[in-house]
């Protein structure tokens, strides 16, 4: 069996984290596009989203995770035990995850559901593929919000439609590939088909961003509907 070798090297990243909730037990924070949520293997990718906020917060651990194209909502847990309560919301699905995403092309649906396994492909590491038969029950709803046309720097006219995706699953990359599966990846994406497009090329970002997290706090017991505004 061959060894997956990660050679990805982070370049920096001089964006802020910007906390948007702070209390004893958890952070909500707006992580920027272009940094990683964790520190990789790799002692050139130590920066992350935990290796800075360890720095002020000792002890805090990451309840998720974002792609490091993905800005966006992140809820980081303090202490271990307030992970483990908030990990279990998640893997009962009840935690509630909203993203803002520009996709390639005019969707002609204005909603729908996509429903597609998703197994990793080590052949094309870090690639997931869809799989009927390795993958992992994987379900994304998706609401056209416009269908627009945006000029890029050198003129080009851009079809884009602008969506809300909610993910009733949380498997890695699931967002990226089913909207590249229903042929309209999302803008900026380099593994799934977002730089493809005439005119996307110099794309600065995956759009892509975690707009909306809802959750029960797990001291208090109160909901947390935390937003946060899409930059794009």
């Amino acid at each position: 069996m061959s060894v997956i070798v990660d050679t990805f090297i982070a370049p920096p990243c001089a964006a802020e984290i910007n906390i948007l909730h702070q209390d004893a037990h958890l952070l909500l924070i707006d992580k920027p596009s272009g940094l990683l949520s964790l520190s990789g293997k790799n002692p050139q990718n130590l920066d992350s989203v935990h290796y800075r906020l360890v720095q002020d917060f000792p002890g805090c651990t990451l309840v998720h995770r974002l792609d490091f194209g993905t800005s966006g909502l992140m809820v980081v847990a303090r202490d271990k035990a307030i992970n483990a309560a908030i990990a279990h919301q998640f893997s009962q699905r009840a935690v509630t995850k909203t993203y803002g995403a520009l996709l390639c092309g005019h969707l002609a649906d204005d909603e729908g559901l996509i429903d597609a396994p998703i197994a990793k492909d080590p052949a094309l590491f870090p690639r997931m593929k869809i799989c009927a038969v390795q993958g992992k029950p994987a379900r994304s709803r998706y609401r056209v919000v416009e269908r627009l046309v945006r000029q890029n720097e050198d003129g080009v006219s851009l079809p884009l439609t602008r969506v809300v995706l909610t993910p009733e699953t949380g498997r890695t990359h699931q967002l990226r590939i089913h909207c590249q599966l229903l042929g309209h990846p999302i803008l900026g994406c380099d593994l799934y088909g977002g730089l493809l497009l005439a005119g996307t090329e110099k794309t600065p970002r995956l759009m892509l961003h975690a707009s909306a997290l809802d959750f029960v706090h797990p001291v208090s017991g109160e909901p947390m509907a935390a937003s946060c505004a899409s930059p794009f």
